[in-house]
């Protein structure tokens, strides 16, 4: 095919129409090399020059890296994304591209129109067939929501009218992760998506682990928000695991006879409680109500006992640890005298939002929690939803989805063989919650400090700016088919814009996320220097409140 003859290839035809659909009428090149998924065309400089003059912004960036290509095959047209470009050597000109296949539609006869759009690939070009241009009359017809039901997040990039939407039930029913560095916008993308699905289910169930006291700002209309002061979390809803996690610091040699001590005095302080009446198998795990003093009192009588193994000093240390414990202010929201009494469907119902009554998510701010108890927090938090999807398996079923920001700090990649309470339990919910309705949202901005194979069983991924290597490196490695191209446009996007591959959406887009009012948005704007650092007055009495709330451990 002789790409030099009047600028246009052979085939290509004047109309006396608009020059964009004259331009979109026109081939830019050819296919050369045909290999699955990947495959090779070439394209006419000239010819992709001309597009840069037509009204439609689809049309003026065809061929350009990051752009959408459609071939005609039969009736079908097949879509392609243009991943990479290079100079071809033999011929002037001209450019070898790679494009990677996205999905066919069927062809309106009389228009030429895209319809019945489809992810997949059935029949391939053969080498030779011509390359034109995608228009947004086409991309309309790619991205339309069809009736399924879905949230709006933004517009597709390049266009300015056509909407990007996320496939709500495959979104939740898969799990998603928002990734990207710090100052994307990353915080506020992800109050927008769940404001969005707020909307849409004003009687879910969403559970928000917030580290940072970031989301409580966005919520404050449509949220339930629990901090220290008002989470109220019982002690005894733990499980023998993570009992030992509070009562039994890490790393010593004698952890295996302290957790049996703690065993054997735990199995006899849940014994007494009058819940536990009826119970023939009670065991360490039964979420039980139980006296902290009942507890120290059997490690004391054990700890008298003539015929026990061994000398005091491990009775001695769980029962200081213990009463430590309880005397301290700051685990009082777990820990009080005031949680014994059978809490346990009220509390579920608060932070499971069940009824909603209106608020659908429950945001809680972890920022006030001990940092030696914050993971094990969010372990108890992450199991019971996993414990409550399984037991009520026989009743009306309410899926729930559990949303984890700075995800990385609890499910780390396994450095040492160790593995803590809560990376177990978000591992086991991303391997199997879905069987059981619970849906995993993790966002973090170091997703190779991820556990191994949690990112991979993400259904959906939505990859904010990336500016570290080896996180780019992990998204592609966990990202699906046909995504390539764009994941190579993850360093180059601007703030606020992402790329959303997966089972939410029909082929891998790239997105602008709408604006969010700014009663919506959490709290995590950084501060700005430059204005700060030019107010002064009130230092001394600023000095002293801080002081003040910082010796009382009070927020």
């Amino acid at each position: 095919m002789d790409m030099h003859r009047s600028g246009t290839f052979e085939g290509a035809t004047e109309h006396a129409v608009t020059p964009s659909v004259s331009f979109a009428r026109e081939p830019i090149g050819a296919v050369v090399d045909i290999s699955g998924s990947s495959s090779q065309i070439r394209l006419d400089q000239m010819a992709m020059a001309r597009l840069a003059d037509a009204d439609d912004p689809c049309l003026a960036m065809g061929g350009q890296v990051g752009s959408l290509i459609k071939v005609k095959v039969g009736s079908n047209w097949l879509m392609a994304n243009v991943r990479t470009l290079k100079a071809d050597g033999d011929r002037d000109g001209a450019i070898i591209g790679f494009i990677d296949f996205l999905g066919e539609g069927d062809e309106e006869r009389l228009t030429g129109k895209i319809y019945n759009f489809r992810r997949g690939v059935t029949r391939y070009p053969m080498p030779g067939s011509g390359v034109y241009p995608v228009t947004s009359q086409d991309m309309k017809q790619m991205y339309a929501a069809e009736d399924r039901p879905h949230i709006e997040i933004g517009t597709v990039y390049p266009t300015r009218d056509i909407r990007g939407a996320l496939f709500i039930d495959a979104l939740l029913g898969k799990h998603f992760a928002l990734l990207g560095s710090t100052g994307t916008g990353k915080s506020t993308s992800a109050a927008l998506i769940l404001h969005r699905i707020c909307e849409m289910a004003p009687q879910g169930h969403i559970v928000m682990i917030d580290p940072h006291g970031e989301y409580s700002a966005a919520f404050k209309t449509n949220g339930a928000l629990f901090d220290v002061s008002n989470l109220a979390m019982p002690y005894w809803l733990m499980n023998f695991e993570e009992h030992c996690e509070v009562f039994i610091p890490g790393g010593r040699e004698e952890h295996q006879m302290d957790a049996d001590i703690l065993a054997k005095c735990l199995l006899a302080a849940k014994a007494k409680s009058r819940a536990a009446e009826g119970i023939a198998k009670l065991t360490v795990d039964s979420p039980i109500p139980y006296l902290l003093s009942d507890l120290t009192a059997n490690i004391q009588s054990e700890m008298g006992r003539l015929d026990k193994a061994g000398d005091s000093a491990p009775y001695m240390r769980l029962k200081t640890k213990i009463d430590e414990i309880k005397s301290d202010p700051r685990y009082s929201f777990m820990f009080s005298g005031m949680l014994v009494a059978d809490t346990m469907a009220g509390f579920l119902g608060r932070v499971f939002r069940l009824p909603g009554d209106g608020k659908p998510i429950s945001i809680i701010d972890v920022s006030g929690v001990p940092s030696d108890i914050t993971s094990v927090v969010v372990a108890v938090l992450a199991r019971l939803v996993f414990d409550y999807a399984i037991w009520s398996r026989n009743e009306p079923q309410r899926p729930i989805l559990l949303v984890c920001e700075e995800a990385h700090r609890y499910v780390p990649s396994d450095q040492n063989g160790k593995v803590s309470s809560v990376g177990k339990i978000l591992g086991r919910i991303a391997k199997e919650g879905r069987k059981y309705g619970v849906s995993l949202g993790l966002i973090t901005q170091r997703p190779s400090d991820l556990a191994e194979g949690v990112l991979s069983q993400c259904g959906t991924i939505i990859a904010m700016r990336l500016n570290n290597e080896r996180d780019q490196a992990y998204v592609r490695s966990a990202m699906p088919e046909g995504a390539r191209g764009f994941l190579d446009t993850i360093p180059a996007l601007r703030n606020r814009e992402c790329i959303v591959c997966g089972e939410g959406v029909t082929i891998p887009i790239r997105v602008a996320f709408d604006a969010l009012e700014e009663v919506k948005r959490p709290a995590s704007s950084d501060p700005l220097f430059s204005k700060l650092w030019t107010e002064s007055g009130g230092e001394d009495e600023m000095l002293g409140r801080v002081i003040k709330r910082w010796r009382s451990q009070g927020r």
